[in-house]
């Protein structure tokens, strides 16, 4: 038999994942010789031993790799070697180097810590910061790569000698896992009141039970505690006290914005909602994001925690922490972000009190350490696949694989609303956790954190700059102002990307399209080419262009961003369109303040603060205002969700949204809809019909807006992106018409297809027209 050796490089999630002990102990059982090591790249391994037992060696490797891994490219070749391996080993990483190693997203805890945190024989007992190889916190803790205690928060704990011989033992499920602690050398809880006053601390088993049963007893009593957790802190209290949550809406200062709400296990969840196993699959998947769930009627969680919605946002224990909590707890918890609203999640014990102590009672807090704060992520299950809503923790900073190279390094700054960034290099793009609508400065802050981290851990140093055409953005802003003096590359390329072309293509990328197709975006705001407010878009979108082929019949937008919270403001502005003099006649206008709609009126007739739009999102708006939904919202979008839940699905025909050609665009018209819907508000139809009306109308009138352009251009390809198809009933009957007529139809399952996506398609343009210009 033959001896050869052979140099091994793999690239994906393999560090921080279990990966080097699973190759050390699958080397052993194949009597190789040799070592793994982590680099900057990935895990790098040199194997030496007979032919046959590295091939059965390296099947193995690559059909039965750790649960929690994942293989992007492994790369083997055989190599010279003088060195002749006495055994297999371990060896340390290398410092310095080129860094493309993917990083973990921090994992839910493993069944196998589950039960050791549970039995009372075992040293763990209780423990809340009890983790392995295969889970405990990766993203959140780590400061550099390769992926090593030292550059982790970790690194300020010194294992204890049974900590460092599990870890350095192969045969234990601990070797390497660089988070591993115990009571005797790890992180511990403590719980404070609101004054800062040590209500108790953890430690021994004993003294932790001492602490979850006062846990217990401050949520039976409708306290309201600030919950440290991977990415941040939770604000928790008892989902079935109505007066608990209606506190914690008051303090928060948010209105009517859906709670999330954790339950202990699957069966408690089937008492409160409905679920498939799609459902179920997703929210047991390792990043155990939140996802919508249809309510079940009448239960005992507090009306207010989703009112007037349909859906829950349900999610399961992730962490050691909250199984424990719920040892003690049985019922379910609301599990909000612990912010004041508008402002990014708290995660640093130095602000917690400043930030949330006029909103928590209580403070459960930990002495390890988060380096980035990751805000949950919100999914749900449409056409039997994943649809992100929110991809925060779980997921990022797992990057998104590209069929194109990048020539040059790109930082893509994002939106303003569900801002999230993106930074680019070779054929990878590395898109943000959820950073939040950048309104204030405590979110900018948040986007400059979390930009430097990505630099850093991903070796990428920006040339290209991508930001939004929006010139009031902060984002836009922060492009703008970018490199600082501390910048080490000051020679920097700046692209404006548009914003519905930005939507466009992030949905091709995430569909591996490279050829022009066309593209239905509907959204609230978009900033124009034309210096107008675009939502209502259809494009021919390639890479690096597009052109805008029809947009929706425009109209004023009173007050601007005012009239976003005050949908009653795009029912006037609809409505004058339309009516003109008559308006006085409509049921909507007779129950409005006369001087509020002569003050509409006027800013929009002299054109002041009233930019043109072609809003999609406002037209939804100005539709459930006029029906007599709600005049005004405490959330983005809240007039829409609602609206699209009034629909009872029993009611086929739809009002007319005529197409017409008008200035070389294809025009969808809404005004003959308008009409419709003041003749039924006028007969006193029901909100229900209306909605459905409305909705089935909408979608047949963007086939035709869309079989016009496929006339046009001959492309039968087409993708669906923007806020407006978080809305499932139009989303899924435009997608089931279109297919009908012969389209293939793209939609979002790795983005979503709201703002938060932006970034990536922010990166490609870019990124593509830089390299037409220097081709051209």
């Amino acid at each position: 038999m033959t001896t050869i050796t052979k140099k091994i490089q793999i690239t994906g999630i393999v560090q921080g994942v279990g990966f080097r002990p699973f190759v050390y102990n699958l080397a052993n059982s194949h009597k190789l010789n040799g070592f793994v090591l982590n680099d900057s790249s990935g895990v790098t391994i040199v194997i030496q031993g007979q032919t046959d037992d590295i091939h059965s060696f390296e099947n193995k490797l690559k059909k039965t790799p750790p649960p929690r891994s994942k293989i992007v490219s492994c790369i083997s070749k055989e190599i010279e070697s003088k060195e002749s391996f006495g055994n297999f080993s371990i060896r340390l990483s290398p410092s310095g180097g080129k860094k493309s190693a993917a990083v973990s997203p921090d994992l839910d805890v493993c069944p196998e810590c589950l039960n050791e945190m549970l039995d009372p024989d075992n040293r763990r007992y209780l423990y809340p910061f009890i983790n392995c190889t295969n889970c405990g916190p990766r993203y959140t803790i780590i400061q550099d790569i390769p992926y090593d205690r030292p550059k982790t928060t970790m690194s300020e704990f010194k294992m204890c000698a049974q900590c460092q011989s599990e870890y350095d033992d192969p045969s234990n499920r601990r070797f390497h896992a660089q988070p591993n602690a115990c009571p005797e050398c790890g992180p511990q809880l403590t719980l404070l009141d609101s004054n800062q006053e040590l209500i108790q601390i953890g430690g021994s088993a004993s003294e932790n039970q001492l602490l979850y049963q006062k846990v217990a007893e401050l949520f039976n009593s409708g306290k309201i505690i600030a919950v440290k957790g991977l990415g941040g802190f939770h604000l928790a209290c008892d989902a079935t006290s109505e007066a608990a949550v209606s506190l914690l809406r008051k303090r928060k200062y948010r209105e009517d914005k859906p709670f999330a709400v954790m339950f202990p296990n699957i069966d408690v969840i089937k008492k409160y909602c409905g679920g498939n196993n799609l459902e179920i699959s997703l929210l047991q998947s390792v990043a155990h994001p939140i996802v919508l769930l249809k309510k079940v009627k009448k239960t005992d969680l507090a009306a207010s925690i989703a009112p007037n919605n349909h859906f829950l946002g349900a999610m399961l224990p992730y962490t050691p922490l909250h199984h424990l909590i719920f040892q003690y707890f049985d019922r379910p918890l609301v599990m909000t972000s612990g912010n004041v609203s508008d402002e990014p999640i708290v995660y640093k014990n130095k602000d917690v009190f400043r930030r949330l102590g006029k909103i928590a009672d209580y403070f459960l807090i930990n002495d390890r350490e988060i380096h980035i704060r990751c805000d949950d992520s919100v999914y749900r299950i449409w056409n039997n696949k994943p649809y992100p809503i929110r991809r925060s923790r779980g997921y990022a900073p797992d990057k998104i694989m590209v069929d194109r190279k990048f020539d040059s390094h790109v930082l893509a700054c994002g939106p303003e609303q569900k801002n999230t960034f993106a930074l680019a290099k070779d054929n990878a793009v590395y898109l943000s956790h959820h950073i939040g609508d950048m309104e204030n400065i405590e979110v900018l802050k948040s986007l400059e954190e979390g930009v430097a981290h990505y630099k850093h851990i991903f070796d990428i140093e920006p040339e290209i700059i991508a930001y939004d055409l929006h010139p009031d953005y902060l984002s836009t802003k922060y492009a703008e102002d970018y490199p600082d003096i501390n910048s080490n590359n000051q020679n920097i390329h700046k692209v404006g990307v548009q914003h519905h072309h930005a939507h466009a293509v992030s949905c091709m990328v995430e569909n591996g399209i490279n050829q022009p197709v066309l593209a239905i975006v509907l959204d609230g705001t978009g900033y124009g080419t034309d210096g107008t407010i675009w939502g209502g878009e259809l494009l021919l979108a390639e890479f690096d262009r597009f052109e805008r082929l029809g947009h929706f019949q425009t109209t004023r937008l009173p007050g601007g961003t005012a009239a976003i919270k005050n949908p009653w403001q795009m029912g006037i502005s609809y409505l004058q369109s339309v009516f003109d003099d008559r308006l006085v006649d409509i049921p909507f206008i007779k129950n409005l303040d006369s001087e509020k709609i002569k003050l509409v009126l006027t800013i929009m007739s002299a054109g002041l603060n009233s930019p043109i739009t072609s809003s999609c999102g406002r037209l939804f708006d100005g539709v459930a205002a006029v029906a007599g939904l709600r005049n005004q919202v405490n959330y983005e979008g809240q007039a829409a969700v609602e609206f699209e839940q009034c629909i009872r699905d029993e009611y086929e025909e739809g009002y007319k949204f005529p197409i017409i050609n008008e200035h070389s665009k294809i025009v969808l018209k809404w005004d003959k809809m308008v009409h419709q819907l003041v003749k039924d508000v006028e007969k006193q139809i029901s909100i229900s019909i209306i909605s459905q009306k409305f909705h089935n109308g909408l979608s047949d009138g963007l086939m035709i807006w869309v079989s016009e352009a496929q006339k046009q251009t001959g492309i039968k390809e087409i993708v669906l992106s923007g806020g407006v198809f978080m809305n499932y009933y139009l989303l899924t009957r435009l997608k089931n018409a279109l297919e009908k007529k012969g389209f293939i139809v793209y939609t979002h399952s790795v983005v979503p297809c709201n703002d938060g996506g932006i970034s990536l398609g922010q990166a490609v343009i870019a990124g593509a027209q830089l390299k037409k210009m220097e081709t051209e």
